[in-house]
C-alpha cells in the first residue's frame, strides 16, 4: 500500500514538473508580440524622409509588416517617414551613432562618404531601371557596395524612385540653354552640382523636407526629382513648367549600421535579407506603376505646363552634359564609367 502511494505521488510530481517546464518554454518562445520583453524583442528603427504614399514609403511599411508576421513579432521594424524622427541631413549621422538602425537615403546623399557612387548621378547614364539593377548587381556595382563597409554601413539592396524630371516657375525648359540662370535645388552631390553649373544654372543643395518652403519663398526657381516625390510634397503646385526629361536616375540604398547588423543572430539576418529581396522586386514594379499614374494625373489636372523631350532632344542634352563625365573621370577614375551599360554596348 505504501509502495502504491509512493508511486502515485512520484507520478504526480513528474506530471507537475512536466507542466511547469512546458509553461516555461511557452514564456521563453512566445508567439504573441505583447508577451515579449524589451530584452527579447529586436527593434529596428527605420527612418526615411519621403512621404508614405511614395514607392519607398509604401515598401518600408510592407517590409515592416512582413518581418513582424514572419518573426511572430520577435523582430519589429519601426518606420518613421517624412523626416519626423531625423531630417534629411541628420539621418546618416544618427545611423552611424546607432540612434537608429536603418535608413534608405537617395544614392546622391552617400556620395559625400563614397564619392565614386556619384556615377549613378551622371546624366543619361541609364535608359531604364533594368539597366540600373544590372549595373548594381555587376562586379563593379558590388565593389561600390563594399566601399560602404569602411564607413560602418551595410547595404541591403536598392529601391527605385524612378527617373528625374525638371520643374521651375520661370519658363519652359525645352533645351539645356533654357536652364541658364535658373536657381535649381539639388541633392548633395558634386556631380549634380557640375551637371547644372556647366549649362549656366545655379545649383543649390537643399534638404528635401524644406524644398516646398524654399520654392514658396522664391529662394530657388526650380528643382529636379521623380514624379512620385514631386507630387507627394505637392511641389508642382508651386511650379508653372515641367519637363519630362528622364535625365537621371534616383534610387535609394537600404543601409543598416554595420556594427548593429553584425550583432544580429544569423537566423534574423537571413530573414531580413530574404524578405528584403522579395520587397525589392515588389518596390521596383510599384515605382514604375506609380510613376505612370502620377504622370497621367498631372496631365489630366491641367495644373502645370508639361513638355516631353523627344529622343532626338535627349541625345542633344546628353551631348551637352558630356563634360560632367570628364569631371567624374578626372576625380574618381574611368572604371565605373566604362562599366555603364551604354558603354558596354559599344564594345
Amino acid at each position: 500500500m505504501w509502495s502504491n502511494r509512493f508511486t502515485r505521488s512520484f507520478v504526480s510530481v513528474l506530471i507537475f514538473i512536466t507542466i511547469l517546464l512546458v509553461s516555461c518554454q511557452e514564456d521563453v518562445y512566445p508567439t504573441d508580440n505583447e508577451q515579449l520583453s524589451h530584452e527579447e524583442q529586436i527593434v529596428i528603427r527605420f527612418s526615411h524622409v519621403v512621404g508614405e504614399n511614395t514607392p519607398k514609403g509604401m515598401a518600408a511599411v510592407k517590409f515592416a509588416e512582413l518581418i513582424k508576421e514572419r518573426s511572430n513579432g520577435h523582430v519589429e521594424i519601426q518606420v518613421f517617414p517624412n523626416g519626423v524622427l531625423y531630417k534629411d541631413g541628420e539621418e546618416m549621422n544618427a545611423l552611424l551613432r546607432g540612434d537608429i538602425q536603418m535608413i534608405a537615403p537617395a544614392i546622391s546623399k552617400i556620395t559625400t562618404l563614397v564619392p565614386e557612387w556619384s556615377v549613378m548621378d551622371l546624366p543619361y547614364a541609364f535608359k531604364n531601371a533594368d539597366e540600373v539593377h544590372t549595373y548594381v548587381n555587376s562586379d563593379v556595382g558590388q565593389s561600390l557596395m563594399t566601399k560602404l563597409n569602411a564607413h560602418n554601413l551595410f547595404s541591403m539592396g536598392v529601391w527605385d524612385s524612378g527617373f528625374k524630371q525638371l520643374s521651375n516657375s520661370i519658363r519652359p525648359i525645352e533645351t539645356v540653354q533654357d536652364l541658364n540662370g535658373l536657381r535649381m535645388r539639388i541633392m548633395p552631390s558634386d556631380v549634380l552640382s557640375e551637371q547644372f553649373s556647366i549649362v549656366g544654372a545655379y545649383p543649390k543643395r537643399i534638404d528635401f523636407n524644406t524644398v516646398f518652403h524654399q520654392l514658396q519663398r522664391g529662394n530657388v526657381d526650380g528643382q529636379e526629382n521623380t514624379l512620385t516625390n514631386i507630387t507627394s510634397k505637392n511641389l508642382h503646385s508651386l511650379q508653372d513648367y515641367l519637363t519630362i526629361s528622364n535625365h537621371g536616375y534616383l534610387g535609394y540604398l537600404l543601409l543598416m549600421n554595420h556594427e548593429f547588423w553584425n550583432s544580429l543572430p544569423e537566423d534574423v539576418q537571413i530573414l531580413l535579407i530574404e524578405t528584403l529581396k522579395e520587397v525589392q522586386e515588389w518596390e521596383w514594379q510599384l515605382a514604375e506603376n506609380l510613376t505612370a499614374e502620377r504622370l497621367e494625373e498631372m496631365e489630366a489636372c491641367d495644373c502645370i505646363n508639361i513638355y516631353n523631350l523627344s529622343d532626338e532632344e535627349k541625345e542633344e542634352w546628353e551631348s551637352a552634359f558630356e563634360p560632367v563625365y570628364r569631371y567624374y573621370a578626372e576625380n574618381y577614375g574611368k572604371k565605373y564609367i566604362q562599366a555603364l551599360p551604354k558603354n558596354q554596348s559599344q564594345h
